[in-house]
């Protein structure tokens, strides 16, 4: 099928003509459509001349698809239920509160404190609220989001993964030129405190999931945007340390910083993302206090994504693969404070295949294959771990129990729509430590004894969108120990010889509705 133009010359034809648009989920034309004027007209759209087009397609795959920009319960007031402001289209306003309740049998993450033999039961609420005004004021924009997390009735002592009371997760301002490098094709410089999801979110995502939020502050620049045949999105960020009762601040001795290239311009089928990313920490390993040592760090990442669909088949795809070098420091645990600045060396790539079924459920099968490096030996002058930054840990487990890091985990994994508005996806996930060296950090156990399978998980979710204003979803997960994990048993420790077992129910409240105009 050929990719539609908005009032612009088609160069993927002989001749010159002019079509209707249509919606901005039009395919993307494939460079071997290009007729002999098509090197011309390359040229002339990636320097700028491209109309209005929606070229970005969504990755099919399981929850790595970043969040939007602004996020997803935010709405125009134009188009909420109150038709007095039908007019103001320079204002986008959200309002969210979501509750959860979590059952939670045999814990394994609980590392910081002697486990308990009753199941926890624990009640997760989010309060987010959003405006951010443009148009009205350009080039200059702002958006101010704040977020109150709290949790109640925990067996354990909070921490800040579930509280973080009344604090800002977004305040910044914009300088946002709609075409400065074409038409349609805009330049963005944002500063402040800020948001990020980048590529498929498991080196750097929000935890949508998680009752509190990853923000960053420092500065943003975008060359154009996700809609455009190419964009370009470059970055230097602090993280913001989590504070639960307190204001929070960034963490001033580390930043990380990077850019995304987005190539969607060459087929419909495929998008290509490039990219760069590194994590330095300016540390403090002498400091007297124990707990506010840290190690120095220097690490670059580069990497590279492609995802999409396989022409003229069910079948769609997406790979990552990651490359780490620089140094990593480790601090002395006994004796006399010391560093040992250890050579970088660390590699991840991911891959899932799905298939969709011509079927009104719309059945999505997938077969996923994940791969973290994990360290060799804490003996040597080397690290192997991979560093997974600051990533969305949900597609590993829905236990939350893997992160990106001394990994093999292969999933398959089904999706169905088996009425409107509801959703069902189960899965089952094994897990083995790719060194037994490096142990398994979110559950704290370390140790090698020549044994590496963690265990076996199995999900199952479903979600309801019950009318535009309100979502419930609940869930189940069953993770089984392996071996590696039953040998770890210890008296203060996680009862890993024994499966736990995970069940959520939650409901999330959208002030503003789902976004559709309440009017034709």
């Amino acid at each position: 099928m050929e990719r539609p133009c908005e009032r612009k010359t088609c160069f993927f034809k002989q001749e010159t003509k002019t079509l209707k648009p249509q919606n901005n989920n039009m395919k993307r034309h494939s460079l071997n459509k290009l007729s002999t004027t098509g090197a011309l007209g390359l040229l002339l759209v990636w320097s700028g001349s491209v109309a209005a087009e929606d070229y970005y397609v969504k990755t099919k795959g399981y929850r790595v698809e970043p969040e939007p920009d602004p996020p997803s319960y935010v709405r125009n007031l134009s188009k909420t239920q109150f038709e007095q402001f039908r007019d103001v289209k320079w204002l986008d306003v959200g309002l969210d509160f979501r509750s959860r309740y979590e059952y939670r049998e045999n814990d394994y993450r609980p590392t910081g404190s002697r486990f308990k033999n009753d199941p926890d039961n624990i009640w997760l609420l989010r309060t987010r609220a959003y405006i951010g005004i443009h148009d009205i004021l350009d080039p200059f924009r702002f958006v101010v989001e704040a977020q109150d997390s709290r949790s109640y009735n925990s067996l354990y002592p909070k921490t800040n993964s579930e509280v973080n009371e009344f604090d800002l997760i977004q305040g910044y301002g914009e300088l946002y030129f709609e075409n400065a490098l074409g038409h349609n094709r805009p330049l963005s410089i944002r500063a402040g405190r800020q948001s990020l999801e980048l590529l498929d979110r498991r080196l750097i995502g929000n935890n949508q999931f998680r009752n509190t939020t990853n923000n960053f502050e420092g500065y943003r620049v975008r060359f154009g945007k996700k809609q455009n045949n190419w964009d370009l999105d470059t970055f230097a960020l602090q993280p913001v340390d989590r504070i639960m009762n307190e204001f929070d601040q960034p963490d001033e001795d580390t930043w990380v910083y990077g850019a995304v290239l987005s190539i969607k311009q060459w087929s419909e089928f495929i998008t290509i993302q490039p990219y760069f990313l590194g994590r330095k920490v300016d540390g403090d390993p002498y400091n007297a206090v124990s707990a506010s040592r840290k190690a120095d760090m220097d690490i670059y990442a580069p990497g590279l994504r492609v995802y999409g669909v396989i022409p003229d088949t069910g079948f769609d795809y997406d790979t990552d693969i990651n490359k780490q070098f620089g140094r990593f420091g480790k601090l002395s645990t006994t004796g006399p404070r010391t560093e040992t600045l250890q050579q970088h060396d660390a590699i991840a790539y991911s891959l899932e295949l799905g298939y969709t079924f011509d079927h009104d459920w719309k059945p999505r099968a997938s077969a996923y294959y994940g791969y973290g490096s994990g360290d060799k030996s804490s003996r040597d002058n080397s690290n192997q771990r991979f560093d997974a930054f600051y990533g969305f840990n949900q597609p590993w487990s829905r236990n939350d129990y893997f992160s990106w890091d001394n990994i093999h985990a292969p999933k398959v994994r089904l999706e169905f729509t088996p009425y409107k508005d509801v959703q069902i996806d189960t899965g089952y996930n094994a897990y083995w430590m790719s060194s037994d060296g490096g142990g398994w950090n979110r559950a704290g156990l370390t140790g090698a004894n020549g044994k590496t399978f963690l265990g076996h998980e199995f999900d199952i979710r479903l979600r309801h969108k019950l009318n535009p204003y309100v979502d419930w979803s609940l869930s189940y997960a069953r993770f089984t120990p392996g071996d590696y994990t039953t040998s770890q048993a210890t008296p203060t420790g996680p009862f890993t010889t024994e499966p736990s077992n995970f069940f959520f129910f939650e409901v999330s409240l959208n002030a503003f509705g789902d976004g559709k105009p309440t009017y034709k």
